[in-house]
């Protein structure tokens, strides 16, 4: 069986000679959540945007079930998969409802199914249509726009989401709430998911496997309990880094409690 999303010895490279990934391969199983950490500047963005094709490929290939993205149309290829980023990317002129349903509009779909399934994400996230759905972007709080991200994110009922640091700008808090929020609707989508983070305790939580990039090359590609008691150099330099206010002595972080 094809996995959901491919990529096979990708290398990015810019015009002055800078090679941003550097022969990356790597598989994401039908609906896991993968994690990719890395320092600033090691790739996780680039690869994530590899796969919608915002970041066209120097070498290599990136595949969804089995076919080459460059054998899509870009326009379709961006419909049916999912994109989420930190700031949301939120329409300001466009109320809650129309940013919700905005791909189904672009579709074509009627008002009408914009409007239904619109109100259905609002249920999903946590945002009752009643009270939000006529709202604009600047009538919310941080974290209420991360949700209509979101919602905005599945209308299209995509089979691979990517996410780009989504909860990065979040006070601790909300971070956690939208982290629980987003790890029970995967777990009742099965959706596949590629999530850019800095946050190893998210990593944790949400994923099944945690990549660490570095420098464009792949350093680590582990299940979440291989990673949390490797003792690969690079890994426990990381978890050291993330950990430094703690008493705890030990190198390696322990997931949330009730992660399975």
């Amino acid at each position: 069986m094809s996995a959901a999303l491919e990529f096979q010895n990708i290398s990015v490279s810019i015009p002055n000679g800078r090679v941003l990934l550097d022969d990356v391969s790597l598989a994401l199983e039908e609906g896991t959540v993968t994690a990719i950490l890395g320092r600033s500047g090691s790739g996780k963005t680039t690869l994530l945007r590899t796969a919608n094709r915002m970041i066209e490929l120097s070498r290599g290939h990136v595949m969804v079930a089995g076919t080459n993205v460059n054998e899509v149309s870009i326009i379709q290829l961006r419909r049916k998969m999912g994109y989420v980023i930190q700031e949301t990317g939120l329409f300001p002129h466009f109320n809650v409802e129309r940013n919700v349903g905005i791909v189904l509009e672009a579709e074509g779909q009627s008002r009408e199914k914009r409007v239904a399934r619109s109100n259905e994400l609002l249920q999903l996230v946590s945002l009752g249509p009643a009270a939000f759905s006529h709202r604009f972007p600047h009538q919310l709080s941080g974290g209420q726009r991360q949700r209509v991200g979101l919602a905005r994110a599945l209308a299209a009922e995509p089979k691979i989401l990517l996410m780009d640091e989504p909860f990065g700008a979040l006070d601790p808090l909300t971070r956690a709430e939208m982290q629980d929020m987003l790890r029970g609707l995967l777990q009742r989508m099965g959706t596949t998911v590629l999530l850019v983070t800095h946050d190893l305790d998210e990593a944790l939580y949400l994923a099944h496997h945690i990549v660490l990039l570095g420098e464009g090359k792949v350093l680590a590609n582990l299940t979440r309990d291989q990673f949390l008691h490797s003792q690969q150099p690079e890994i426990i330099a990381y978890a050291r880094a993330f950990r430094r206010g703690q008493s705890s002595t030990s190198p390696h972080p322990t997931a949330k409690e009730g992660t399975a």
